[in-house]
């Protein structure tokens, strides 16, 4: 059931983004060195593309292969909305309210913990809260529980809210970012780029307590900049983020489940 339905993803995803990009199918099947009703034959869901032209497909649209093949990517009308992140692009659609202005999801403290193997599943995403802030401008914003007492006087149970950063390497020394990495989760710290000098990425707290340590750049999955901190015990902010997280629509467990349905 699962391949069934990244595959149906994946036909509609071709013919998608071919049309977005103005090619016919001659065209394509023409770059891909196949025959036009190879191609028809994907796009119709009559035939699945085998690995290594998915790799191709991918390469070609410069889109993540996890996007191809867990992403609709009908909901996006423009390939500006994909961001870069390492050597392909992810996909990060950007959530407006009523009034235009883009909204910061909030991943909830409960779920967290499942955010590793949740960030690039739509359906995870998508079952965030959100909520508006008038301060964030253009880009993609996110809001990341903080667990622990590392960085103070941010405590347990605040939220910091970042801007999505594309590249590694324009980490600016000094500054606190949410990390995201296969071996620690999310974490928040203060960075310092030192890619050129050891070919790593040094992780401070602000509590010396906690000993810094050392990260390489391909162990990144995603960085968030700080823009600002939100304690929920602040009135009207407290509101916000109080009201957002009862609302979530499912947790970790829940969505695998019922993606296995």
């Amino acid at each position: 059931m699962v391949k069934y339905l990244a595959m149906k993803k994946i036909s509609k995803n071709i013919a998608h983004l071919r049309h977005l990009r103005g090619i016919s199918q001659e065209a394509l099947a023409s770059d891909l060195n196949i025959t036009r009703s190879r191609l028809s034959s994907w796009e119709e869901h009559r035939a699945e593309p085998p690995i290594d032209l998915i790799v191709q497909l991918a390469d070609y649209f410069t889109v993540s292969i996890d996007s191809l093949l867990k992403i609709d990517l009908t909901k996006v009308n423009d390939l500006r909305d994909l961001l870069k992140i390492g050597g392909n692009r992810i996909l990060f659609p950007v959530m407006v309210d009523s009034d235009g202005k883009d909204l910061v999801e909030l991943v909830p403290i409960r779920a967290s913990a499942g955010y590793l193997q949740g960030f690039s599943d739509e359906t995870f995403i998508e079952s965030l809260p959100r909520i508006s802030l008038p301060f964030t401008d253009v880009g993609k914003f996110r809001g990341f529980p903080i667990q622990g007492d590392s960085m103070p006087p941010l405590e347990s149970g605040a939220y910091v809210i970042g801007k999505y950063v594309e590249d590694v390497a324009d980490i600016k020394d000094g500054k606190t970012y949410v990390v995201l990495t296969q071996n620690d989760g999310l974490v928040y710290k203060r960075l310092y780029n030192k890619i050129e000098q050891d070919g790593t990425i040094h992780l401070h707290s602000d509590n010396k307590a906690y000993y810094p340590y050392q990260i390489k750049p391909e162990e990144v999955f995603e960085l968030w900049s700080f823009v600002c901190s939100l304690n929920p015990t602040d009135s009207p902010i407290s509101d916000l983020v109080y009201n957002a997280i009862q609302n979530i629509q499912a947790d970790v467990v829940q969505l695998r489940q019922s993606r296995l349905d």
